[in-house]
């Protein structure tokens, strides 16, 4: 006999869901509805607020293919009167975005909100009063399956959810996705950290770092929403292809305000044209050039040679040379920002200037400091004892002139450091410079010794072990006032100044006292691959626990000899896009042009990273140089020893082949023509 639609809990669910979502739009409409003529005093004011209104109209968009909610809370009792009102039995839907009906009444709880903690924390050990936890199964938009838990109940045995591996092992075409349905105890913890402290996350492949670091946004967003919308937040990445593979994350859990950028994009002061050698760039990228900026900016304050006089009507004031010796060497000794002294000094000078005056019976007021601060005299001597400086004029000159290099670096650069930094050709101005990366860095430490950098709420710093020393420096100024979450895995540090220790970077990101928490279970990555590719770990980075993968699928695995060369590496693509899911093709980056050739000769459409793939073109052609942080259900990886050889160094090339075999979400096929590294086998 047929269980009756009323009775038929997967119906139920369904009908929940359909009125959840004609809540939805009746809350997007009220918003879109809304009138503003009468409550903005200006156009300014009205700007602000349309633009508010268009943000709030955004966020409460009804994305077909994204569940409204994807977990169900019965509660043993009321939750607590902190966490939200309700009688015995309450039931709560979690989703990704809070939704009300027209009396105000949720429909569906923010999986932020402390209610929907339980979720992603209750257990059977530790059930936190909740007697059903209920997950949801969608395919498309539609609502397909539940699965429910019972943690009350002592006769039912604690297993692995099905849905949730699923969810988590569900292929995908495009850019990342939340990972809000299938978080993690651990993962949860980090995530619900708070505001006031720094937290540093190292994880292996497929652990989720990026998206905890991701999802720990918009969940600060949420439970500090006022404060951040005061100091801001900001997610740094490796690089574009990155910043846009992560980009539809936040936007997917309503968070529209949170700047993405490169650290190359935040100390963008000028131009960069020109690149360094490894041995360079680790000198210009090490902590100690701090040091040689400072005392090369500093050189420029000079003992005034005389005093200097005021003339104000008839009356003339002397301060004399021994009393603005004094006011100078109090400034240098108060270690403010240099442009701050400079602005300090004619003040403090006619001070000076009004304390005479009050001594011969005058009575000054503010309007007369501030005249004599502008008074040509006093301008001139500031000037000469305090003189204003560029900072790209100063790293130019510190980079271009031997003598000025070597006055400024003695006692911290050997003089073969000193040489490996200075221009073999030198600019003759600023612009027509050829600066590269780390010279803009430098620029940057020296534009906030001389003028202090905004510092946002809370920063959040991905893939962050391929960063130098000054790199950890330029991030940490904009944080200085708040907090950051840190992301990276030591055993990916592919760049000769990779970090050596999360303490070390720590203490150059001005953040010492973060808290350090390791993620090793593998959500992502077959047990199979990732067992292959944790061959490198005692290579690259023998002090880490290597990632051990939870996953039930163990996923498809092969390695082969390609005596065909390019034509089987095109096979073995042509046979993983018969499989459902995107497939990323990596190869050492001076084998792409050539694969590139032998795809388009056999018809095989592809995509660069960073460029969208759809489910015509589901192919993406990869630079090793460009993987890091990237994911696809199936990876071909051309030629592991081409991978290793690209890199200057041995260690280099397995850090960045370890990243390259652990792109794989469900299969891996690794094609080579010559020998493997003998450290995979």
């Amino acid at each position: 006999m047929s269980t009756p639609v009323h009775d038929d809990p997967l119906s139920k669910e369904r009908s929940h869901l359909a009125a959840s979502r004609s809540a939805l739009r009746a809350m997007r409409e009220d918003v879109e509805s809304l009138d503003i003529t009468d409550v903005t005093a200006n156009w300014v004011n009205a700007a602000v607020l349309e633009a508010q209104i268009e943000q709030r109209i955004k966020a409460l968009a009804d994305l077909s293919e994204t569940p409204l909610f994807f977990g169900r809370l019965d509660y043993l009792h009321a939750p607590g009167a902190e966490q939200a009102e309700g009688g015995e039995g309450e039931r709560f839907y979690v989703g990704r975005r809070h939704v009300h009906d027209a009396d105000g009444d949720p429909m569906v709880i923010d999986w932020r909100a402390p209610v929907s903690q339980p979720f992603y924390r209750a257990s059977k050990k530790d059930p936190q009063d909740v007697s059903l936890r209920r997950r949801f199964g969608y395919t498309g938009g539609d609502l397909t399956a539940y699965e429910d838990e019972h943690l009350l109940d002592p006769a039912e045995a604690a297993t692995t959810s099905r849905l949730l591996q699923q969810e988590i092992e569900r292929p995908r075409v495009g850019p990342m996705r939340d990972i809000v349905a299938t978080i993690q105890p651990e993962q949860d913890e980090i995530v619900r950290a708070g505001l006031a402290g720094s937290v540093c996350v190292q994880g292996g492949p497929g652990t989720g770092k990026t998206a905890v670091g991701l999802h720990r946004v918009a969940y600060l967003l949420y439970a500090h929403r006022e404060r951040l919308a005061r100091t801001g937040t900001l997610v740094i990445g490796p690089n574009r292809s990155f910043l846009h593979y992560i980009e539809q994350v936040l936007p997917a859990l309503g968070e529209l305000t949170v700047r993405q950028a490169t650290v190359d994009d935040l100390v963008a002061h000028v131009e960069v044209r020109g690149t360094d050698e490894a041995a360079t760039a680790v000198v210009k990228g090490d902590a100690r050039m701090a040091e040689v900026l400072r005392r090369a900016l500093y050189s420029h304050v000079t003992p005034p040679a005389e005093g200097v006089v005021v003339v104000r009507g008839s009356r003339r004031w002397r301060v004399p040379v021994y009393e603005l010796e004094e006011i100078v060497r109090e400034l240098l000794a108060r270690d403010i920002r240099y442009g701050a002294a400079r602005e300090a000094l004619p003040q403090r000078i006619a001070h000076a200037v009004l304390v005479q005056m009050e001594r011969a019976g005058e009575a000054p007021d503010d309007r007369v400091q501030n005249a004599v601060a502008r008074n040509a005299a006093v301008k001139a001597l500031v000037k000469s004892v305090w003189p204003q400086v560029d900072p790209a004029k100063l790293v130019l000159r510190l980079l271009t002139d031997a003598d000025f290099l070597a006055e400024h670096a003695a006692g911290i650069l050997t003089e073969e450091e000193q040489k490996a930094v200075l221009w073999a050709k030198p600019a003759r101005s600023v612009k027509s410079a050829r600066w590269s990366p780390a010279d803009a860095v430098l620029i940057d430490e020296a534009t906030d010794l001389i003028e202090r950098t905004h510092s946002l709420g809370h920063v959040v710093l991905d893939e962050a072990q391929d960063l130098s020393p000054m790199q950890y420096r330029a991030v940490g100024r904009r944080c200085t006032t708040g907090s950051a979450t840190v992301l990276g895995d030591l055993a990916q540090g592919t760049t000769p100044w990779a970090t050596r220790s999360w303490a070390e970077a720590l203490g150059h990101l001005g953040k010492g006292e973060a808290v350090v928490e390791e993620l090793t279970a593998g959500f992502r990555v077959p047990t199979d691959v990732i067992a292959y590719a944790s061959r490198l770990l005692p290579h690259i980075a023998p002090g880490l626990t290597p990632v051990a993968s939870i996953r039930e699928n163990p996923g498809f695995f092969d390695i082969r000899t390609a005596p065909g060369g390019a034509a089987d590496v095109v096979a073995a693509c042509r046979e993983l896009l018969e499989r459902e899911g995107s497939v990323g093709l990596i190869a050492a980056d001076a084998r792409v042009p050539q694969l590139a050739e032998a795809l388009a000769a056999a018809g095989i459409g592809h995509v660069g990273p960073g460029e969208e793939t759809t489910h015509a073109t589901r192919l993406t052609l990869v630079p090793a140089s460009l993987a890091k942080g990237l994911e696809y259900d199936y990876v071909v990886l051309d030629e592991p020893r081409a991978v290793v050889d690209g890199e200057p160094d041995e260690r280099t090339g397995l850090r960045r082949l370890y990243v390259a075999l652990t792109r794989a979400v469900s299969g891996l096929i690794v094609t080579h023509a010559t020998d493997l590294p003998p450290q995979l086998t």
